[in-house]
């Protein structure tokens, strides 16, 4: 099928967790005839949750690519998780979409996931429809939750569609517009009078005539929601293919194509703004939105053209990365099914296997006519385990498996931790990272056992010390000297290790001053207190002695670091840790319960600032506090609090809170003694 821009609709679908999402996706199929029967989520057998984890967890974890080709419009439509861990899959998605979808429940009314999304729709300024979802179950409620929505997110979301019955008496739905029974009337005045008003030249006639035509009052309603000051609200059960036909009527009708899309902006090589019109004419331009990694197809991209037309067997330059890319076979995707088509060609959705060195984010152009496109920006990881292997033979596969679990999802990070030499996984929260632990056993086969990671504590000095380091050791033949003396001295917080020689006269040659200076690092490293290393401090070599036959470099490395543990130990030694700037957003409600908890794990609050509805707590807390805060937050919150942390400085530990660490560091031989 030829299918021009304007008859394309490129949307995405999102709720809170449970609303329904994918049992839409499913009957959106199912009306279009692209299935043959309505998958279900109960039964593991729809078309976009196709994973082993979603099958088995009943939820969506991944966004899935759709198609559906109605009434000559072809519909490509993102399904997104609802649940907060997985909220990367939604920013990704919301960069190459032109409209939404939001699924209501109308048992639950509007919930958390579904306020969080909504902002991200309003910052993109997204024409959008409400799609209020179970009016077949027990306890849904039209009237209660349309009530909710226009207390929630304003006056301008009016019923287009209203149920026929509710709960066990859920038949269908009227059509606002079309329906002639009396109670629709005054929703047809109110949605016709918003509409009207969005458009001075249809208001001109609207107020002249004291109505609409038909044609008129969709163009006015198509206008008014492209512009952002109308969003319908339609009403059905998804799972029982009940108001969904209403609802796709409703995405031909008033969601934009491409073409409504004036431009879109990116930068040339030299930095500048530029815009590209969603067009077949202009040079070619696309954007990566998504990687998926599997062990078994290799990798897949999903991009959106922007402009242009892409050719199977041919290739595009990737403005981000500076190179050419060869492009093989190309598809648009169903699912995990993936359709081989023989062009993508502007404003469509497409995929592509096997690229070298592409990636999510990248831009892809005419050499020519180079544009890139803003990286997407995902948030902070707010969860992180330590992770070790089941068998140490795993190590290597871990490793390799962990890298390709996080260039497929940006929002999960690996490292290394060079310290405490612990490997790190980092996520969105609890489900999210149990989510990439298993898909580490079903993909690559390895298990690994998670916990706590260790915090990275450090150890400084808080006065100046100088002592003397002699190593002297005799058993027949040569023997071994080493003499000198150091001192040692704070230095300000961050400064990290300062050697200084200060040797005159040769008391110390000059060749076994670097072993001195090696001696003292490793020692450093080693720590005095607690085993963590010893760091900010300025250390003097300004004497010492030496033998013509029994100095080395041995020596004198073993006498600088016996200098450094003695000298640490008598110039003030205390315990560091490392404090992170943390931004806790958080509806005002919850203001003073997180303002306690944060003082409780230690937090200095550093101001607050207001952003939209919520409040933004800016405030310092050591990283030994925040270990579980990410599901602590949720549960404290009811799931609508979050935030960023990043790491600040490091800072002395309090005494008591010392002593513990200290304690738990020793040996167990020495806490026996």
């Amino acid at each position: 099928m030829d299918i021009e821009i304007k008859n394309l609709r490129i949307f995405g679908i999102f709720s809170h967790a449970g609303a329904g999402k994918t049992s839409l996706s499913e009957a959106i199929l199912y009306n279009a005839v692209m299935t043959n029967r309505l998958g279900k989520v109960d039964e593991g057998n729809t078309v976009s949750d196709y994973s082993f984890d979603e099958i088995a967890r009943k939820v969506s974890i991944n966004t899935s690519l759709l198609y559906a080709d109605y009434k000559d419009v072809r519909m490509q439509f993102l399904d997104t998780p609802g649940y907060a861990d997985f909220i990367g899959e939604v920013i990704s998605s919301l960069r190459v979409i032109d409209s939404a979808i939001v699924v209501i429940d109308a048992t639950s009314g509007v919930e958390v996931g579904t306020e969080r999304v909504w902002e991200m729709l309003e910052e993109k300024k997204l024409a959008r429809l409400i799609f209020i979802n179970k009016m077949d179950k027990e306890n849904a409620s039209f009237s209660r939750t349309l009530k909710n929505i226009e207390d929630t997110f304003g006056a301008k979301c009016l019923p287009l569609t209203i149920p026929q019955g509710e709960a066990e008496n859920f038949k269908g739905v009227l059509n606002v517009l079309e329906a002639q029974e009396e109670m629709v009337n005054k929703f047809r005045e109110k949605i016709t009078e918003t509409a009207a008003e969005a458009d001075d030249t249809i208001l001109e006639k609207y107020l002249e005539k004291g109505e609409l035509t038909p044609v008129e009052t969709k163009e006015a309603i198509r206008k008014a929601v492209i512009a952002g000051k109308l969003i319908p609200v339609l009403c059905g059960s998804a799972l029982n293919n009940l108001g969904v036909k209403e609802l796709m009527e409703a995405v031909l009708d008033y969601l934009p194509s491409p073409s409504d899309i004036v431009s879109i902006e990116g930068k040339n090589i030299n930095g500048e703004v530029i815009k590209r019109k969603i067009s077949l004419e202009e040079p070619l331009s696309g954007f990566v939105f998504k990687t998926i990694i599997d062990p078994y197809v290799g990798q897949l991209n999903l991009f959106r053209l922007y402009s242009g037309v892409l050719n199977a067997n041919t290739g595009f330059y990737n403005a981000t990365k500076k190179i050419k890319e060869r492009v093989g076979a190309l598809y648009i995707l169903q699912g995990k099914t993936q359709v081989p088509v023989p062009q993508v060609s502007a404003g469509m959705l497409g995929a592509v296997a096997k690229l070298k060195d592409t990636f999510t984010s990248d831009s892809i152009s005419d050499e020519k006519e180079v544009i890139i496109f803003e990286p997407i920006v995902f948030p902070e990881t707010s969860l992180s385990f330590a992770v070790k292997p089941k068998a140490r033979t795993d190590e290597e596969k871990i490793s390799s498996g962990l890298s390709r679990l996080a260039g497929e999802d940006l929002t999960f990070k690996v490292s290394r931790d060079p310290q405490t030499k612990e490997l790190i996984i980092s996520g969105m929260g609890d489900l999210h990272l149990e989510v990439m632990v298993q898909r580490l056993k079903e993909r690559f086969g390895v298990e690994v056992e998670i916990g706590t990671p260790k915090v990275p504590y450090k150890e400084t000095i808080t006065r100046t010390a100088q002592v003397q380091g002699k190593y002297k050791r005799q058993s027949g033949g040569r023997g071994q000297y080493g003499d000198c003396w150091l001192r040692l001295e704070p230095l300000p917080r961050g400064k990290g290790f300062e050697f200084v020689d200060e040797i005159f006269g040769g008391a110390v040659p000059r060749q076994y001053i670097p072993a001195v200076e090696k001696g003292v690092i490793q020692a450093m490293s080693e720590g005095v207190l607690a085993g963590y290393p010893l760091v900010d401090m300025k250390v003097t070599i300004y004497d010492g002695s030496y033998h013509s036959v029994d100095s080395s470099d041995l020596a004198f490395q073993i006498a600088g670091a016996m200098a450094l543990r003695k000298g640490a130990l008598e110039a003030g030694p205390v315990l560091l840790e490392p404090i992170m700037d943390v931004e806790v957003v958080v509806p005002e409600e919850y203001m003073g319960q997180i303002s306690g908890d944060l003082n409780a794990r230690r937090g200095r609050i550093q101001g607050v600032d207001v952003r939209g509805k919520n409040q933004v707590i800016r405030v310092q807390v050591p990283l030994a506090e925040m270990f579980r805060y990410a599901t602590d937050l949720r549960s404290m919150t009811q799931g609508r609090g979050f935030y960023t942390m990043r790491f600040s400085h490091y800072e002395e530990v309090p005494a008591k809170i010392a002593e513990r660490v200290i304690s738990q560091a020793k040996p167990k031989e020495e806490k026996e003694e």
